[in-house]
């Protein structure tokens, strides 16, 4: 029984016992792939040290919320997340827009689209970065867009990570690192995402993967994998990430590996439709049941990161 079934069965029991109105298992599960029905249950997830920065809150039933939260457009199988409804954070040196719910950003519609649980669009100044903390159990991808971000951890790596590159740390059971922009003149830009793992404590591990940026001339570059053996890195989940650039009207099919899993797809330039769904720059959209989806590029150099996570924590 997967967790949501559990959790389901729970849920309805209590509704019933105090004399509530039960909840349709189809929109409880639902609930669960936007993060609305397993909140209470990602408290135990992840057991983080906050810094109201570059870490998670912990993600109470009843939180606070000092930002004005912005609904999403929830669609059949589809949620979509426009741009300009993400949450945002400036700490001078750091620009950061949250699709999920992050740090002193807590919306309680963007908790988590299934496994993945940030994703993070950060902008550093110049010299600046994130000085040394930890993380557990987390699989943390980092996807540079421009500049040079260098990292340093408590296994002793100390690298550079530019764009074209992937790099990857399965926090496992525990480690600390930092992040710097390499440069002192020029900002960095990159995407921060953490997937939630299949598997608890497991050794720390780090690696970085220079990409070959022809290999995704309109068509989809697999980056990310649950094989040691497959293109790109590899993570703790029975995920695969997707790099894609496009000329205009490219038009695509992406056939899900996992038809139990959903895809999050994020515009990183110009404007696409995805499922007859318009896209633009930086809007996000996900989708469950469904095992195929039809991608078409609408203007030039149209840039998409597409995330095929699984729904069940």
């Amino acid at each position: 029984m997967v967790i949501t079934d559990f959790l389901f069965a729970k849920c309805f029991k209590f509704v019933q016992t105090n004399n509530f109105i039960a909840m349709d298992r189809k929109k409880f599960i639902k609930n669960s792939i936007l993060g609305t029905t397993l909140l209470a249950t990602n408290k135990l997830a992840t057991n983080l040290s906050a810094n109201n920065i570059d870490e998670l809150r912990p993600l109470d039933v009843v939180g606070f919320n000092h930002i004005n939260n912005t609904k999403s457009s929830v669609m059949n199988n589809l949620v979509l997340h426009k741009s300009n409804t993400r949450g945002e954070a400036n700490h001078g040196w750091l620009k950061s827009r949250h699709t999920f719910s992050f740090a002193n950003y807590y919306n309680p519609e963007r908790m988590h689209f299934g496994v993945l649980r940030v994703l993070n669009d950060d902008f550093v100044e110049a010299g600046m970065g994130f000085g040394t903390h930890p993380h557990d159990n987390m699989e943390i991808i980092s996807i540079p867009l421009e500049g040079d971000l260098e990292h340093s951890d408590s296994m002793g790596n100390i690298s550079v990570i530019k764009h074209g590159d992937i790099q990857v740390m399965s926090a496992g059971t525990g480690i600390t690192h930092s992040e710097y922009n390499k440069s002192k003149e020029n900002p960095v830009k990159f995407l921060q995402i953490w997937v939630f793992p299949n598997k608890k404590n497991v050794n720390p591990r780090y690696d970085q993967l220079t990409l070959n940026l022809s290999d995704r001339r309109n068509k989809l570059q697999q980056i990310l994998s649950p094989n040691p053996n497959d293109e790109g890195v590899w993570i703790h989940q029975n995920a695969w990430f997707h790099l894609g650039h496009f000329d205009q009207d490219k038009e695509i099919t992406y056939n899900l590996k996992d038809p139990k899993n959903g895809v999050y797809a994020f515009i990183l330039n110009g404007n696409f439709t995805i499922q007859d769904q318009a896209l633009e720059n930086r809007d996000g959209l996900g989708i469950w049941e469904q095992s195929q989806l039809s991608i078409k590029s609408l203007s030039a150099n149209a840039e998409l990161l597409l995330m095929e996570v699984p729904l069940a924590i």
